[in-house]
């Protein structure tokens, strides 16, 4: 399948259901919960759900999380800044997904160099959407930020560094705190 960005056309891998071969890259795959200021949370979507409105972190799987944040009322409930740190958000959460399943950073290292899409209904922020060319076209945030953390894993392992502990730092965010919990450092860890 092709991606058009910026006028570029590129053949990509499409990540579009969570029980294809690529599902694990989503965000709304359940399989790779994670742990994060003592609680575990059950998908990286409800991370980044619970980063804008806290109270997402009881939704006990991804697409519910992302449903109740939708939710009419809610969004004047998200922080004031959320437009502007995002992307930032997002970031963190997926180097948290990095860090801590193994199985994750399989999945980077196996998509090889092609561009990652999300492949997505509607959404052209976070994904592409599939016209009636059979091209996907949108922003594809989700993609480029995997197509990042692939390319920081495939620089330590160039320089031969990958024996050294994996970590993710608190996001350089104003105010970020989880369920009233301070952020502190991840270390490399399985979620149990």
């Amino acid at each position: 399948m092709n991606w058009e960005f910026d006028g570029q056309y590129c053949e990509c891998l499409v990540v579009f259901k969570v029980k294809d071969e690529l599902g694990g890259l989503s965000n709304m795959s359940n399989e790779f919960p994670l742990r994060v200021a003592g609680l575990r949370i059950g998908s990286s979507e409800a991370l980044y759900q619970a980063c804008r409105q806290r109270e997402i972190l009881d939704a006990p799987h991804a697409m519910q999380a992302k449903m109740k944040a939708k939710k009419e009322g809610r969004r004047q409930q998200s922080r004031p800044d959320w437009e502007s740190i995002q992307l930032d958000v997002m970031r963190w959460v997926l180097r948290i997904k990095l860090v801590q399943h193994r199985r994750f950073r399989g999945l980077l290292r196996w998509s090889g160099d092609r561009p990652i899409v999300e492949r997505s209904r509607r959404d052209r922020f976070w994904g592409a959407v599939l016209e009636e060319d059979d091209v996907l076209r949108g922003q594809n945030w989700l993609g480029r930020l995997l197509m990042e953390l692939r390319e920081e894993l495939a620089a330590v392992r160039a320089a031969g560094e990958e024996a050294r502990p994996l970590r993710v730092e608190p996001p350089a965010i104003p105010e970020v705190i989880l369920m009233e919990r301070k952020i502190d450092v991840i270390q490399a860890n399985p979620v149990v």
